[in-house]
């Protein structure tokens, strides 16, 4: 068998969906289990709906997930260029053949001739509207026109395009990877175009072309494409020969939570979570969509979540690291029914792998995060030591300024609603002569500290779970975080004993 060669195929239309990458995400691990090679080919072929800065965000959410193409418009390779639109007169050259070989004609109809036989066919009643073996004879087309009238039409600049020539009463029959054998009625496939107007191909004539000459062993696409295959299968047949068309495999669709149909933007801007990869700012409207990244979700755990969608390894295993996906990832399991995407499920696979990474590999991303929030962190080793504090207390990275900042400086405001209900003059007493006791104290370590806290609070007669959340109050500001010693030993004696004075201010 010859080596293992997967594409992804994005057009630079907009955002990246979670449901593109994680058809990035099958694409490379099975590429890579195979040592095989993982292509992105840009199919930017429909100008009409090309976006500006599309194409490097999509190259940037790859970057992000840590996926590097082998072959790519960046990347470069031996089956260059990787950009559709500079492939565009290689594209002719095919639709002509299928021309020559009377498997595809000429069009010369105008959108408001197709509209008219459109109307026509709606008020015989004859089921199908489309443009197919039933319809073209009434049409503008080489199949119906002489010889010599087609060569005029060309000969004067006439614009059309070229559609493939379906034949009735056929069937097409492939071998999904996940589906199993599908067959299809050739009755119910419409003559599409391969070839427009403006010479670019369509999909349908560009992604055949290409996989063919960059010489793509196996296809594996959404399931929406499922109604497309058959032109396909038939133009590998007319062209290449069956036995040169790769293996094909179509993923099921991502669902919406809260019912069927597939997750869309609308629905993420309804239920309130992201479907893009990362932010995307539209360059028409200046809007920006909310990504994946800038939510605060790890790279890591992103793609580890996208991996369960639809797949399984049939064990009780859920959290894999890239390695682990490669080693385990097989076809075969697969679902062939759409999966309903869960944010919540989606955030606590960021939890987990949030407190599975080192205090030291976060550190960068935590950095970024504070910044964000004006919270420059000079001190690294510090920073280290703060965020195996509180890790575990984050879902998402950008939780750690709540959980961290704290660390970093003083609280601005305390609840003081969780305190001065229950606050007594014995309370204070007992925090003025903490400080003198921990200013006298030779050790400042959290098993010093407790076993000063604790002795002074059986000499006041005052249960420490009393005192212990006055204290968090004072240190952090609020009612969470981790041991209130570990709290008091991390920010310093100085920090402890000037927050604890400026709220005994507060509470009197």
């Amino acid at each position: 068998m010859s080596k293992v060669r997967v594409r992804f195929a994005p057009s630079p239309t907009g955002g990246l969906h979670l449901g593109g990458v994680r058809t990035v995400l099958f694409n490379y691990l099975f590429a890579k289990k195979q040592d095989g090679s993982f292509i992105v080919r840009v199919e930017d072929t429909d100008q009409s709906r090309y976006v500006e800065g599309a194409e490097k965000y999509i190259f940037d959410c790859l970057a992000w997930c840590g996926i590097a193409a082998d072959e790519s418009v960046i990347a470069g390779g031996p089956y260059a260029p990787y950009r559709q639109s500079e492939r565009k007169d290689l594209y002719r050259q095919y639709a002509e053949k299928l021309v020559q070989d009377g498997n595809a004609y000429y069009a010369f109809d105008t959108p408001e001739e197709i509209e008219t036989m459109r109307e026509f066919l709606k008020t015989t009643g004859s089921g199908s509207l489309q443009y197919d073996h039933n319809s073209r004879s009434r049409m503008n087309n080489s199949l119906r026109l002489l010889p010599e009238e087609t060569q005029a039409l060309l000969n004067s600049g006439t614009p059309h395009v070229i559609r493939i020539k379906v034949n009735a009463n056929e069937t097409v029959q492939f071998t999904d990877m996940i589906r199993g054998d599908i067959t299809v009625d050739t009755n119910n496939v419409d003559d599409k175009v391969l070839l427009k107007a403006d010479g670019m191909p369509t999909y349908h004539l560009a992604v055949v072309v290409d996989d063919y000459l960059m010489k793509i062993t196996h296809a594996f696409r959404g399931e929406e494409w499922v109604p497309s295959a058959p032109i396909h299968i038939l133009l590998w047949k007319y062209l290449f020969g069956l036995h040169n068309m790769p293996h094909w495999a179509h993923l099921p669709l991502i669902l919406k939570p809260d019912g069927n149909g597939k997750l869309s933007k609308r629905d993420g801007d309804r239920l309130g979570f992201p479907v893009y990869a990362m932010d995307w700012t539209d360059p028409k409207t200046g809007d920006t969509t909310k990504g994946f990244k800038e939510l605060g979700f790890l790279p890591e755990a992103f793609l580890n979540m996208l991996a369960m969608l639809g797949w399984n390894p049939g064990t009780e295993q859920e959290i894999f690291s890239m390695d682990e996906l490669i080693q385990s990832f097989s076809m075969d399991r697969v679902h062939t029914s759409g999966a309903k995407f869960d944010f919540e499920k989606a955030k606590w696979f960021n939890h987990e792998w949030i407190k599975k990474l080192s205090a030291s590999t976060l550190a960068p991303l935590v950095t970024n995060t504070l910044a964000q929030k004006n919270l420059q962190i000079t001190d690294n080793d510090y920073l280290v030591k703060v965020v195996d504090l509180v890790k575990e207390r984050c879902t998402l990275l950008t939780d750690f300024y709540e959980q961290a900042g704290y660390f970093f400086k003083a609280p601005l405001t305390l609840d003081e609603a969780a305190v001065k209900p229950k606050w007594t003059t014995e309370k204070n007493n007992f925090f003025e002569e903490f400080i003198i006791r921990i200013v006298a104290a030779e050790n400042f370590d959290s098993a010093a500290i407790e076993t000063i806290f604790k002795e002074l609070a059986t000499e006041k007669n005052i249960k420490p779970g009393e005192l212990q959340l006055p204290m968090r109050i004072m240190l952090v500001g609020a009612k969470f975080g981790p041991g209130v010693f570990d709290i008091a030993t991390t920010i310093g004696k100085e920090q402890t004993i000037a927050r604890i004075k400026t709220a005994l201010e507060i509470f009197k």
